[in-house]
């Protein structure tokens, strides 16, 4: 099976940046999509961005739209979350995850990464 491994998380004063990255190693049958999520303390993990195999599709939740930015390059089999802008409500657990071909729902998604923590100080 897929595997994913992430890094890039930390702590981060509000306004600056951070850019995540997820490495997956193993190689699919077949193309896939690759999503991030976010939970924070006592809330259900929500879908940040997702993007499509090809790149061409993306998803944003409307807390990030013009903050975040999703991209992948397939060639290195990599997705990245670069994080602009960056609130302190942005402060969770980040989790990559890869499955069906552009999805939004947890769900849908068949491989995880093991989280990385962002925070975001005021």
């Amino acid at each position: 099976q897929v595997q994913l491994v992430e890094s890039g998380g930390g702590l981060v004063q509000a306004g600056g940046s951070l850019r995540l990255s997820c490495a997956a190693s193993g190689r699919p049958d077949r193309s896939y999509g690759m999503g991030w999520f976010r939970q924070a303390p006592g809330k259900e993990r929500e879908i940040v961005a997702a993007i499509s195999w090809s790149g061409g599709r993306t998803y944003y939740t409307d807390s990030v739209k013009g903050r975040f930015t999703i991209s992948r390059d397939n060639a290195k089999n990599t997705v990245y979350l670069q994080m602009n802008s960056l609130k302190p409500e942005d402060t969770a657990v980040y989790y990559c995850a890869g499955g069906r071909n552009f999805a939004i729902a947890a769900a849908f998604y068949d491989y995880w990464g093991q989280g990385t923590q962002v925070t975001v100080s005021s």
